[in-house]
């Protein structure tokens, strides 16, 4: 693989899980571009979110993301990350993609279970609004999802079919 794989999807889609696993299956670096944004930033996301606004995260993001561009890694983005400025196209246009798909239900359960606090969009949110919020959002996102070069469905896919549509992608393009 002589480009990078950028792993999208909403929050809770299991981006940096599936990602690590599939960066060693690959042999390839992983990177993680939240916390290359807590590092750069020098705090939490959520602390950055309340300090600076959501426009300047979103631009601190896209920089950091495009910064990335032509090393061989698997690559986590944010849940927003393609839905900001340019940067879906150019992470077409920069490596493949893999839009991990989940039901608003399943992200919903997965959500739950999570640290809800760490998420800065879902502060204050339970039950029915949650619920409801992640099926907005997901409804808002998914056109910039859903251009992905590859789209897995989540809950029925495992490494190696992952692997091999990676493979069959690279391959015809």
């Amino acid at each position: 693989m002589d480009k990078p794989i950028f792993i999208i999807g909403f929050m809770g889609s299991g981006k940096t899980t599936l990602g690590k696993k599939l960066a060693s299956h690959l042999h390839l670096k992983f990177i993680d571009l939240d916390h290359l944004i807590v590092e750069r930033a020098g705090m939490s996301i959520p602390e950055y979110f309340i300090q600076h606004g959501e426009l300047k995260f979103r631009e601190l993001e896209s920089q950091i993301l495009k910064e990335q561009g032509g090393k061989p890694a698997v690559i986590s983005t944010g849940g927003g990350s393609p839905c900001f400025f340019d940067n879906m196209q150019w992470i077409l246009e920069n490596g493949i993609s893999i839009y991990l798909f989940l039901t608003p239900k399943a992200l919903y359960n997965r959500l739950q279970q999570s640290n809800i606090a760490s998420r800065p969009a879902l502060r204050g949110l339970r039950d029915e609004a949650l619920l409801q919020f992640i099926e907005e959002k997901l409804n808002e996102r998914e056109p910039f999802y859903s251009q992905a070069h590859i789209r897995i469905d989540q809950l029925n896919s495992s490494l190696d079919t992952i692997s091999q549509s990676i493979k069959t992608y690279a391959k015809s393009n």
